[in-house]
């Protein structure tokens, strides 16, 4: 259970986006705290989607052998939407890497006017818990461990899936200039290759979820 959680939770924690705001707000004015700022808003909202998801999953009954079909329905569902979202990701149109535009709309607003507030905010919405989130909760919330070890995993679950800013944020605090060089380093690479990353990370979610959920459904597992 544990090991399975943190496969999703890891697939969920790859992110290009949330490092490129990471390397904005460490090359602002004041880099630390608008540094930890994000962090704080991105591990709020992961935890509070997490117990969210569980309190859900709890509920319902999915973790009971009475929701056996609907907790294998969910994965499956799951799995789709990932599988959507390779799609979305690989037809959204491309920007051109010299224009400095790779983050358009809303969120390209926010950080375009640095402030405790934008940062936090951007954070929390960066950190909207996605499908491979889900998943990885929902193992924790249907397994039949005990409610310390459900805990224990639950904390694991949030430590991956936000390990793309507190990393940097730890590192920075360390070593400023190493981290910062580093990261743009990763930046650099990420613009041109972030996007097959991602799709990547979607696409092995959205399988093991498929195949996991039709086997549930199946009467496999």
């Amino acid at each position: 259970m544990v090991l399975q959680a943190a496969g999703f939770a890891l697939l969920a924690a790859i992110s290009p986006t949330a490092l490129l705001v990471m390397a904005v707000w460490l090359a602002s004015a004041n880099p630390r705290r608008m540094a930890l700022l994000y962090v704080g808003g991105a591990v709020i909202m992961t935890v509070a989607m997490a117990v969210v998801v569980l309190a859900i999953i709890r509920v319902t009954g999915l973790n009971l052998q009475r929701g056996h079909d609907p907790r294998y329905g969910l994965r499956l569902g799951l799995g789709v939407l990932a599988l959507a979202g390779v799609a979305y990701v690989a037809m959204r149109k491309r920007t051109r890497p010299d224009t400095g535009k790779e983050r358009k709309g809303f969120l390209d607003r926010l950080i375009s006017q640095p402030s405790p507030r934008t940062a936090f905010v951007s954070g929390v919405l960066l950190f909207a818990p996605g499908a491979t989130f889900i998943a990885a909760v929902q193992v924790v919330a249907t397994s039949d461990a005990s409610p310390a070890v459900i805990a224990l995993a639950l904390v694991l679950v949030v430590v991956i899936s936000a390990v793309v800013v507190w990393l940097p944020l730890i590192g920075y605090l360390a070593a400023p200039e190493a981290t910062t060089r580093r990261l743009a380093m990763v930046n650099d690479w990420l613009r041109v290759h972030g996007r097959a990353v991602v799709i990547c990370a979607l696409g092995v979610a959205g399988v093991i979820l498929i195949v996991d959920g039709a086997l549930g459904l199946a009467g496999v597992h």
